[in-house]
């Protein structure tokens, strides 16, 4: 089996991100990029099929055009977000879109989340981008056009109109790591507009 270890991991990060709800039965994908020619991939339907738990043969080995060379399944037609994004991110090692709970709010009213905590500063901006249809290639071009702006940055984080976010950094677990690290804060601007509008806190003195 080809890359046997790696698709180990992605298959160990996808079961966490459906059970940490992170994701949900909607759907999401994970990508690694192995060398100039060979990515990993999570297949259409792992989550609403199989509820994320794969085995590493269900993960996907492929080509930059997208012909599988090895695994089970169909590819997702998200393909072209990722390839675009690995296009115009070249340190990018790993992408993940997923529909976390509470980012997905940000996301449906396309709001920017702010930093109110340290943890997720690195990212800089993390705005949600115009509404495209997801799987189309309209949304894999938004992706691909926001990137270019971002030029070289790592990790990359965006939320996606109506749909999720994404998150390119150098490795799939650093990935992950931002991914939960963003869900927080989601979480944490949410009860913090709450706390104000109550009037339980008007700032620092």
């Amino acid at each position: 089996m080809l890359y046997q270890q790696e698709r180990q991991d992605v298959c160990e990060v996808t079961k966490m991100m459906f059970n940490r709800f992170v994701t949900n039965a909607a759907g999401g994908n994970i990508s690694v990029k192995i060398n100039h020619e060979h990515f990993i991939m999570t297949p259409t339907l792992m989550a609403q099929q199989k509820f994320c738990d794969l085995s590493p043969d269900d993960i996907l080995v492929l080509t930059r055009d997208g012909e599988i060379i090895e695994g089970k399944g169909n590819i997702t037609r998200e393909f072209n977000m990722h390839i675009g994004t690995y296009d115009t991110l070249p340190n990018a090692q790993a992408i993940i879109h997923a529909h976390p709970k509470e980012l997905m709010v940000f996301a449906s009213l396309g709001l920017e989340v702010s930093h109110l905590t340290e943890s997720t500063r690195k990212l800089g901006e993390v705005k949600t981008l115009p509404y495209a249809p997801a799987t189309s290639m309209e949304l894999a071009e938004v992706v691909k056009t926001y990137m270019r702006s971002r030029k070289s940055d790592i990790p990359v984080a965006t939320l996606l109109r109506e749909h999720g976010v994404l998150i390119a950094d150098t490795s799939l677990r650093k990935a992950y790591d931002m991914l939960e690290r963003l869900e927080y804060e989601a979480y944490v601007n949410f009860q913090a507009a709450v706390i104000g509008a109550l009037g339980l806190y008007k700032g620092e003195k």
